[in-house]
């Protein structure tokens, strides 16, 4: 027997050892929590102060992205994330000859994640915030809670299970929406453990939290009432001194804007709200007594809907330790949009004399604190600068992850969860036919072992006229109807130093990029139409 033939045996063997392992290893279950106008540094291990020590412990045994993006608002997201597309590619989101919006449908060949897990044996629940179109059972949800109304956390009016309406909360029914999200994903989970252990599972949280109005319940916070009287610039700089030591982040704290506001226009709020609000990010120190009171008490309700949203995430976990399953389940945390400047009354409306954060008041964060959990970035949710578009992301693994507590660079977009999920789990993405166009999401997997660069296409953002592109460590954004601006983002990730003047040439080569991206969306959906 020659040596080259022994060595081909070899190998062989090891190839075949390999696929044997592969195929004898149980496939890994994933748990997506996704909260909603979480900021950047929200998190205690992102460098907030505010107490998140479920989530801390998370990334303490596995992974944090400081790269990762979402699309600056909250539905636009949810369909990137279970589809693998962007959402103009979708039908979720607007292009420049199309409308769109959270009423836009997707073409037929745009399925959700659990459509492609369910060959594979998986069982997928959903409990939370929807905001996809048609409904979560006829999308490969086994289970569901869906709760669809968005003006009150204590007694929604308007929430199903499996499809089928529940009774309206009443008030002081003992109800608060972090807690029934994550109760009815117990429910499911154990459920699943009793009846179904033998498939692996896929179950999408989609928390409420802290999108406005901004209420918790009593006790959680007096936790946090005398936590914020020091105002936004001084939160800010604390948060960012840690981020310097924990993330590592490139360049500087981008300092207030202070002709930016709401996105959206409300002339009435103040009197619906009174003097004490704020809508633009000025300087905490040009705020009167009463302001600063006003806004000190509205950032601690902020904080404690996020350390709740924390507490139930813990009973996530516990859930899964319980049932053997958090060794070999994929954990992923994200949000996804960066903090609100909006500011609007809806629903019930506001009642001035009532207790902050209960259940008769509608506030929202505003300009100035949104800016602080947004640190160090630019702007808020539904532009995408930084402070918009990019989204803490936690990935915790034991089975699949063996560092703890690293951070990782790649740049990943939420477009890679559905892909990536798939892959895990032994399938193969659909290739490009019959109207379905190529995903244009990545496989982060790689990056579960090393920090390394993910090869991808340039990113592309489109949201309400503001526009932007990454590629490589270059971004080219720019607000509705204003210039494009450049950054170079391994040196200046708070968008502060604009190269545009510099650099024309780069300027007109990545605008041409993002329109040529934008016109074959466009040939897209004119396709689908």
């Amino acid at each position: 027997m020659s040596r080259s033939f022994r060595l081909a045996l070899v190998l062989l063997a090891v190839e075949v050892g390999l696929i044997a392992a592969s195929a004898a290893a149980a496939p890994p279950n994933f748990l997506v929590v996704l909260a909603d106008d979480l900021g950047f540094s929200d998190l205690g291990c992102y460098g907030g102060e505010i107490a998140t020590p479920q989530l801390d412990a998370l990334a303490a045994g596995g992974l944090r992205y400081t790269q990762f993006y979402n699309t600056a608002r909250c539905w636009p997201t949810r369909a990137a994330l279970l589809t693998g597309y962007y959402a103009q590619q979708v039908g979720r989101d607007a292009l420049p000859q199309r409308r769109g919006g959270a009423a836009g449908q997707r073409p037929a060949w745009a399925q959700l994640l659990p459509e492609y897990l369910r060959p594979l044996g998986y069982r997928s629940y959903h409990s939370g915030k929807w905001h996809v179109d048609g409904r979560p059972l006829a999308a490969g949800f086994d289970r569901s809670y869906e709760l669809d109304d968005h003006n009150n956390h204590f007694h929604p009016q308007k929430h199903f299970e499996d499809g089928h309406p529940l009774p309206p909360v009443k008030p002081g029914e003992n109800y608060f929406s972090t807690t029934a999200i994550a109760a009815h994903a117990i429910e499911y989970l154990a459920e699943h453990a009793r009846s179904h252990s033998d498939r692996p599972f896929f179950c999408y949280v989609a928390f409420t939290a802290p999108h406005f109005p901004i209420q918790a319940p009593a006790d959680d916070v007096a936790r946090c009432a005398e936590r914020y009287g020091c105002g936004w610039d001084a939160i800010r700089a604390a948060r960012f001194a840690r981020q310097r030591t924990m993330l590592h982040l490139p360049g500087e704290l981008a300092p207030l804007e202070r002709n930016i506001g709401p996105p959206y226009k409300f002339p009435e709020l103040l009197q619906l709200v009174g003097p004490g609000e704020v809508d633009f990010e000025l300087p905490w120190n040009e705020l009167d007594d009463g302001q600063r009171a006003f806004q000190a008490m509205k950032m601690a309700v902020h904080a404690a809907m996020v350390e709740g949203l924390d507490r139930e995430t813990g009973r996530l976990i516990a859930q899964l330790r319980s049932m053997g399953a958090l060794d070999n389940t994929l954990v992923l945390f994200l949000s996804d949009n960066g903090a609100s400047a909006e500011l609007m009354v809806r629903g019930d409306g506001h009642d001035r004399t009532a207790p902050a954060g209960s259940d008769k008041t509608f506030l929202c964060l505003g300009p100035g604190w949104s800016r602080a959990a947004n640190t160090p970035f630019r702007r808020h949710k539904t532009w995408v600068h930084e402070g918009g578009i990019a989204t803490p992301l936690v990935a915790h693994w034991p089975a699949g992850i063996a560092a703890q507590g690293e951070l990782r660079r790649a740049v990943g977009h939420v477009i890679d969860l559905a892909p990536t999920l798939l892959h895990l789990a032994g399938g193969t993405w659909p290739v490009a036919a019959d109207g379905r166009p190529p995903s244009p999401g990545r496989d982060l997997a790689p990056s579960f072992a090393a920090d390394v660069p993910l090869p991808r296409e340039p990113l592309w953002w489109l949201h309400e006229g503001n526009r932007a592109l990454r590629d490589g460590d270059w971004k080219l954004v720019a607000a509705k109807q204003e210039p494009w601006q450049l950054y170079d983002l391994s040196r200046d990730r708070s968008e502060v130093h604009d190269l545009a003047v510099e650099e024309p040439q780069r300027v007109a080569d990545m605008a041409e990029r993002w329109q040529q991206i934008t016109d074959e969306f466009e040939r897209q959906a004119a396709v689908d139409r």
